[in-house]
């Protein structure tokens, strides 16, 4: 395991963190590619995310629906699959990362960052349905269980940029496939059944087998049946999430327009994130939101295309239409609504009595290194507290930290009642007090940082009508997790297909289900590192595509805009109506 762990931090530094340094930040290549791939194609497009959006509402409406046409599912349907794989831990703890690292003004670099991803989204699922696979009607599993059609960029890149390119095609094929087992399954797995442990003291094997027996019932009736949960199940979950959040931002509706004129302020003059990386440093602040951004809404990924392909039609423009919506329901108004309420509540830079668990993962050791706070690699030896307050040989060297933010005093218990004195020992992840007791866990005033901080916003923000807010985050967190392993479980799928045909769709979809209980009931820190190295590699051949391919996104959408064919199908439908037909 450690070989395996040591070849994932290496492909993490050399591939997925490679880049140039900014205040003493590290800008990746990976996200300088993503963003230049959205600035050409909204460039190439003519803004197409801005004309076009109404458009692309009037057909998720399903006013312009054919059921007679080439598909599995309706436009509606495959939009909900694909936002059950992006609405989630993005939406609840990746807004808070942003804002923790690099303040308020990040939120405004991720809706640009969102504004830019709206034309990626849109090429790449224009391309899937136009070069995607649909299986004559002889073909055709008469249960559906492997769907009807197979699309995605490993058709695009082989039908589109031709034969030569079948192995650039097989490439990303085969890195999806696996990252759906990991990071798209497993690891969601995983994260249900910790929360349930630690909420509710559920066994992790019981939560595991629960939902594995949950997935597996919708998978194996294949995309159509996906198709009808994820309809239900991620409207649900988004519209109980914002639900909170709505009333969370009435109930302090005089800080809303200020909460808004901060994030714009430090957008363009930063002061700092609550661990102190801003400094002033617009570009700290605008990394921070694009990384965040790029993760929340996954254009240029590759996988949502996939799902899109599936869509009854044979306009590939009407379903590209549909997925500009994407990033901007996920980024521009679930991920707004998640950062309001960190801010309105003040929970943003507040520090909270929190269990120092010394051997948690939330434990770390930092020193000031170019203005900000920086993860120090060596542990210190030991550290004296006295009264509370821990004495280091330097100001600024080797502090104990929450979250990377300095823990400026300790205590025996909550409430800051019993300071403690004694000396704390990393390496032995404890504390002895002078009386000679022994301590694994401290307490004292820390940021918290990801999905705790969205929790205690929701919990502080609906605390007037009760003790229950921080609920509703821990029940999106759990929906969220396995919608998000529903939707990748028909990606990986759509790969096993292209790879080795359809006998191997069904045996995919055991083990995916296999692999998911694994998943809750094991340590899964190499899969979810091993997932982010192969997601972040097979974005590469994705945007050399759409990139050679923008030509004929421009053509496609160029014909179905002047030839204006949704206005004869709206005929139609009325037509159909008056004769009772429908």
């Amino acid at each position: 395991m450690e070989s395996v762990q040591a070849i994932v931090d290496f492909l993490n530094t050399y591939i997925v963190e490679l880049g140039f340094t900014v205040n003493g930040e590290k800008l990746p290549f990976m996200v300088i590619i993503l963003l230049g791939t959205g600035v050409f194609l909204t460039l190439r497009l003519g803004f197409i995310q801005v004309r076009r959006l109404g458009h692309g509402f009037a057909v998720t409406t399903g006013k312009y629906d054919d059921p007679n046409e080439p598909g599995d599912v309706s436009h509606f349907q495959a939009l909900t699959t694909a936002l059950s794989a992006t609405v989630g831990i993005g939406n609840i703890a990746g807004v808070a990362i942003a804002v923790h690292w690099g303040g308020p003004g990040a939120i405004f670099w991720m809706w640009v960052t969102a504004f830019l991803g709206m034309a990626t989204k849109y090429s790449e699922v224009t391309l899937a349905q136009h070069y995607r696979q649909v299986d004559a009607d002889d073909e055709r599993d008469p249960h559906k269980w492997e769907g009807s059609v197979s699309g995605g960029p490993m058709y695009y890149i082989e039908r589109g940029l031709g034969p030569a390119w079948k192995p650039m095609a097989v490439f990303f094929a085969v890195l999806l496939g696996l990252t759906a087992f990991l990071t798209g399954n497993g690891v969601q797995a995983n994260t249900v059944a910790d929360v349930m442990s630690s909420s509710f003291g559920i066994p992790q094997w019981v939560s595991g087998l629960v939902t594995a027996a949950i997935v597996g019932a919708v998978i194996l009736g294949g995309i159509t049946r996906i198709g009808r949960v994820t309809g239900v199940l991620a409207p649900l979950m988004a519209a109980l999430y914002v639900f909170g959040a709505l009333l969370i931002l009435v109930l302090n509706i005089g800080d809303v327009i200020p909460a808004f004129l901060l994030i714009f302020q430090e957008a363009f003059n930063p002061t700092a994130g609550v661990a102190g990386t801003g400094i002033g440093a617009i570009l700290v602040t605008l990394m921070w939101g694009v990384r965040r951004g790029l993760f929340s809404n996954e254009a240029g990924q590759g996988s949502a295309p996939i799902a899109h392909a599936a869509a009854k039609t044979d306009e590939p423009v009407s379903e590209g239409v549909v997925a500009l919506l994407e990033p901007f329901i996920d980024t521009i108004v679930i991920c707004t609504m998640t950062a309001l309420v960190i801010i309105v509540t003040g929970v943003w830079d507040d520090r909270m009595d929190t269990p120092i668990t010394l051997r948690g993962g939330d434990l770390g050791y930092v020193s000031m290194q170019d203005g900000r706070w920086q993860t120090t690699p060596e542990l210190p030896s030991s550290i004296e507290v006295v009264d509370g307050a821990p004495v280091y040989e330097s100001d600024r060297v080797g502090q104990l930290a929450w979250h990377d933010v300095p823990v400026e005093r300790l205590y025996l218990s909550p409430g800051d009642s019993e300071p403690f004195t004694g000396t704390i020992f990393p390496a032995r992840w404890e504390a002895v007090d002078d009386a000679g007791n022994t301590y694994t866990t401290l307490y004292g005033p820390a940021m918290e940082s990801g999905a705790p901080l969205t929790m205690v916003a929701f919990r502080r923000g609906l605390a007037p009508l009760g003790d229950w807010g921080h609920y509703i985050v821990l029940l999106c967190v759990l929906l969220f997790a396995i919608s998000t392993a529903i939707a990748w479980s028909y990606y990986g799928d759509r790969c096993a297909n292209y790879l080795f045909g359809h006998a191997a769709v069904l045996p995919y979809k055991f083990a995916f289900v296999t692999m998911h209980f694994l998943g809750a009931v094991a340590s899964l820190s190499v899969a979810w590192g091993l997932g982010d190295v192969l997601l972040a590699i097979v974005i590469i051949p994705n945007l050399i595509a759409l990139i050679l391919l923008s030509g004929k996104v421009r053509e496609l959408t160029d014909s179905y805009f002047e030839r204006k064919p949704w206005i004869e199908t709206e005929r139609v439908h009325r037509e159909m109506k008056q004769r009772g037909d429908i």
